[in-house]
């Protein structure tokens, strides 16, 4: 189907992961003309795309979106492909409109509202734009000095990384200790490779999330996670800055499986190159045939072309809402509210929040447009 050059919708959501689908839940409830644009081919690639073993951290009773159940018992924790599956089904059950393979290059303002172009040469005018496009940002980080390294050595990113059959046979150093660094040297270390895991390691949860003391502890975690830890509060305001700017503890794996594998734990950070080798902080210079680089991706909102985001590269959002860009909102950022909007679960609360400043909106703006029913997918 040939797209026309312009379009026109109230509302364009940018994304269709956990955060984008429930923002597409609410806004359909509430009657709302909109569109969700993605740049995978399917909904749920981008879960799909993680490595081969990776288990949500959290239990199917936290992992549902607003309207429907995921289909596992409570204290499952589902494959990242049951999540993809997940996410594909809630868009099909709800019938909500989402454009695959179209990812977009430019926000910006125009004539009251904005105009949104896209890979496909379509540009949508619209009064709304929610962006969804998740917590880690669309770039890889990986430090400069990455180049310098010998080409003989091996490196992947850990969005590039599937499974230790990738790795070339020695050892790996694998940069950065939050949960994805500590499962992937854990994986490695297990399938025989001499392992070093840099970075400084932020602590770790203290129980095993498949023993029945986690279907205890759980509920009173995800009660303190939405109600405790949020932006209102004095201990939520203090530790968000700080769960924005380092990764997390480790989760599934703990210190003990890592050494029960072999892992080196040192707690250096790897900060540079010598004679084509990884060096260490504390000057140790590691011969290695693999580097996997758990470190995370850059925040690049430099596709929305107005000033809405802060020197620390995040939006200038209070709960998902950017004063100075009326019409403009943000949905699934880490700590977007409280520390539940990290998990898949939290998406909704969220969403439901800023569809309601949305509708208020256009409502108060006293919006004469006659109503109609989301644009559907192509």
């Amino acid at each position: 189907m040939e797209r026309s050059a312009e379009q026109h919708v109230t509302t364009v959501v940018v994304g269709a992961g956990q955060a984008g689908l429930s923002t597409a839940y609410h806004l359909a409830r509430r009657g709302q003309d909109f569109v969700i644009l993605d740049a995978h081919d399917r909904v749920g690639d981008n879960w799909r795309s993680h490595w081969d073993s990776l288990r949500l951290y959290s239990p199917a009773m936290a992992d549902s979106l607003p309207g429907m159940r995921f289909p596992a018992a409570r204290s499952a924790y589902p494959t990242k492909d049951e999540m993809a599956d997940y996410l594909e089904a809630y868009r099909e059950h709800f019938d909500l409109p989402v454009r695959s393979g179209v990812r977009v290059s430019r926000v910006e303002a125009r004539g009251g509202g904005y105009a949104v172009t896209c890979s496909d040469g379509t540009v949508w005018s619209c009064d709304n734009v929610v962006v969804a496009t998740g917590t880690f940002g669309r770039t890889p980080h990986v430090p400069a000095f990455a180049g310098e390294l010998d080409p003989s050595i091996r490196q992947l990113h850990s969005s590039d990384y599937k499974r230790p059959a990738q790795l070339q046979p020695g050892p790996v150093l694998v940069v950065g200790a939050s949960h994805s660094g500590g499962d992937i040297a854990y994986e490695a270390g297990e399938a025989g490779h001499p392992v070093v895991l840099s970075g400084h390691i932020h602590g770790e949860v203290p129980f095993r999330l498949e023993k029945p003391a986690a279907r205890v502890a759980f509920p009173v975690l995800l009660f303190v996670a939405r109600h405790l830890l949020t932006a209102r509060t004095p201990v939520g305001g203090k530790i968000r800055p700080q769960i924005r700017a380092h990764g997390g503890p480790l989760i599934r794996v703990k210190k003990s499986d890592l050494a029960r594998v072999g892992v080196e734990m040192a707690q250096a950070r790897t900060e540079g190159v010598r004679d084509g080798k990884p060096v260490l902080a504390d000057g140790r210079v590691l011969d290695v045939a693999n580097v996997v680089w758990c470190t995370g991706f850059r925040q690049d909102f430099s596709w929305i072309d107005l000033p809405v985001v802060d020197e620390d590269g995040w939006p200038l959002e209070r709960r998902g809402v950017v004063e100075s860009a009326p019409g403009l909102y943000f949905v699934g950022l880490a700590f977007q509210f409280a520390f539940a909007s990290m998990l898949v679960g939290g998406a909704g609360r969220d969403a439901a929040y800023v569809v309601k400043h949305l509708v208020g909106r256009t409502t108060s703006a006293g919006a004469t447009r006659p109503e109609r029913r989301p644009a559907r997918a192509a």
